[in-house]
This record gives C-alpha cells, sequence and structure tokens, in this order.
C-alpha cells in the first residue's frame, strides 16, 4: 500500500515504521501531475498543492481511498471535486492553532499600536511625533492596547481558544462568537442572532471564520456598519468571509478604524486593489498558518486507525 507525503512537508520516515505494508512516497504538490508510477497509491498527504495537481489526483487515482490534508479546511481538495462518500477526507484542523493565534495577536498588537503606521514614517526617513511621547492612557473611542479592549472572535473553534488566554493575560475582555452558543474554555459564546449588539460594543473584530457558501461575506456593509467608528477587523480565517468592497468603504468613509488582513478573496492580493491604497491597513501575505505543527502525530494517530478500520480524526 503506497502513502503519497507532498515535499512541502518534511515527514520523517522513521515515525511510520510499524507499518510494513505501507510504503511512502514523496511527490512534488506544485508539479501539474502525480508520477504515473504513484498513481495506485491508497492514501495522499496533502499540503499547498496546486489546483491542477489535484485536480490529476481526481482524474487518475482510482485506488485512492483516503486524504489527509494538513489544511485546516482543505477548500482546495473539495474544490477540486474530490468526493468524500468515496474517499475519506480528513483536515489537519489543530495543526495551526498556535501559528494563527500567535499571528492574529500580533496584527491586534501592531494595529493597537500603530506599528504599521511607524513603519510608514520610517520608509520616509521621518520621526512620527505624533505616535511618541505622552499619550492619554486608553482613551474612548480609541483602539490602543488591549488592556480593557473588547475583542470579539467571530468563529470560536480551536484556534480561538489557543488565541484567547493571551488576550486575556494582557487583559482584554472576551467575547465569541459561533454557530451555537455556549460557554468554552471560560468564555462566553454568542450565536449568529447576537451579532448586532455585541458588533456595537466591539473595539476589535476577529475573524476565523471557514469559507463556504454559508459564511461568504458575513461581514459585509450591513454588519460592518454596527461597529464603533475607531473599531479594528483582524482576519485571520478566510478571505472570503469579509466583503473587501465594503469594507474599503467603510475604511474611506472614516466609518472604521482599520483592518489588519492575512487572507484575501484572490490572493495574491491584486495590484489594482483598493485596499493597498488605505492608510489603516495592514497586509500580511497569508502568513498565519503556514507552518502546520505536529503533522507527522496526526498521520500516524490516523494511520493506526485506518489500519484498525477505525474512525479516523478530523472527518469532513
Amino acid at each position: 500500500m503506497k502513502l503519497l507525503y507532498p515535499t512541502s512537508l518534511y515527514l520523517d520516515p522513521s515515525l511510520l515504521t510499524g507499518f510494513p505494508t505501507l510504503t511512502l512516497h514523496p511527490y512534488d504538490p506544485r508539479a501539474p501531475t502525480i508520477p504515473d508510477d504513484l498513481l495506485d497509491a491508497t492514501i495522499l498527504v496533502t499540503w499547498a498543492n496546486s489546483p491542477q495537481n489535484l485536480r490529476h489526483a481526481v482524474n487518475f487515482m482510482p485506488n485512492l481511498r483516503w486524504i489527509q490534508s494538513l489544511a485546516a479546511g482543505p477548500n482546495d481538495v473539495l474544490a477540486a471535486g474530490f468526493d468524500p462518500a468515496a474517499v475519506t477526507i480528513t483536515t489537519g484542523s489543530g495543526l495551526h492553532d498556535r501559528t494563527v493565534a500567535e499571528h492574529a495577536l500580533a496584527l491586534l498588537l501592531a494595529s493597537a499600536r500603530k506599528l504599521h503606521e511607524m513603519r510608514d514614517f520610517q520608509t520616509k526617513d521621518e520621526w512620527p511625533g505624533h505616535l511618541g511621547g505622552p499619550q492619554p492612557d486608553r482613551p474612548a473611542g480609541a483602539f490602543t492596547t488591549l488592556r480593557d479592549a473588547r475583542v470579539l472572535i467571530w468563529g470560536f473553534g480551536n484556534i480561538a481558544k489557543t488565541l484567547t488566554p493571551y488576550l486575556t493575560a494582557l487583559g482584554a475582555s472576551v467575547r465569541g462568537v459561533a454557530r451555537s452558543a455556549g460557554v468554552r474554555g471560560g468564555i462566553e459564546v454568542f450565536g449568529e442572532d447576537k451579532l448586532p449588539e455585541l458588533l456595537a460594543e466591539t473595539d476589535a473584530l476577529v475573524m476565523i471564520l471557514p469559507g463556504d457558501e454559508s459564511t461568504r461575506h458575513a461581514l459585509g456593509k450591513e454588519r460592518l456598519g454596527m461597529l464603533p467608528r475607531h473599531a479594528w477587523v483582524v482576519n485571520v480565517g478566510r478571505g472570503s468571509t469579509v466583503d473587501e468592497e465594503a469594507l474599503v468603504e467603510a475604511l474611506e468613509g472614516g466609518k472604521l478604524g482599520g483592518a489588519a488582513l492575512d487572507v484575501f478573496e484572490t490572493e495574491p492580493l491584486p495590484k489594482e486593489s483598493r485596499l493597498w491604497g488605505q492608510k489603516n491597513v495592514v497586509v500580511s501575505p497569508h502568513a498565519a498558518g503556514g507552518r502546520p505543527q505536529g503533522a507527522e502525530a496526526l498521520v500516524v494517530d490516523n494511520l493506526r486507525r485506518f489500519f484498525a478500520g477505525q474512525t479516523l480524526r478530523n472527518v469532513i
């Protein structure tokens, strides 16, 4: 039985000992096709695969029974046309919790402390004196610190649970929004029906929503208008969840404090995008979750389950 693993991820073969009927084969996930001698593989591990590579696998790998994606949301695998009824698809949920949470925290701090604006002045060899020296402490109607900041996390899953302790340690007040209400990790999580009142009381909105039709432009003109004028939007989920045109209009109209975005509707962000020219926008090149942590352990655990005929972890 063949398992194909991508060269975009270093996989130590010694970790997979104990599976005598399994052979490991590296492949280039960016290549348009998978080599002919590997098309009979049973298991495919995917990470940063090109669309052509995945479409080729759909059409020319008849023995494929299981795809282990290392992405938290394997939109690329589903978009390629794999049928979850015929091929078991498992996600990399949990592999990106720490890296995405850390990046979200960095974007929040950069936004509050105006590091982007300081950098702009630095590139012009100018001293941004208005950002230094004596400053008001936690002024009303401004996002200048995480201490006492009202942070709302929309999409309260594993990443949010990892991010929350960092925020509360810095003094932020955190609430969550998810499809179902409840208390998770000591944080009150509300249903989406409460968004109007929650958004109105938010200094920083962190978006960690998955990307599908149900979440497309979830943050649009109407909901952007519910946020206070000083509020910042941080998106480390999926670019499709934010209506970028509505976001630009809110920024240009002075109806929003700013946005720190790691994901976009089209990536790379096109040169003609109006987001580039916005003073209070931080553009991050989909850098939050590019380093899956614990991938080998997940693959090994699911291999044990696969050979034992047990339910795999993170099945779609």
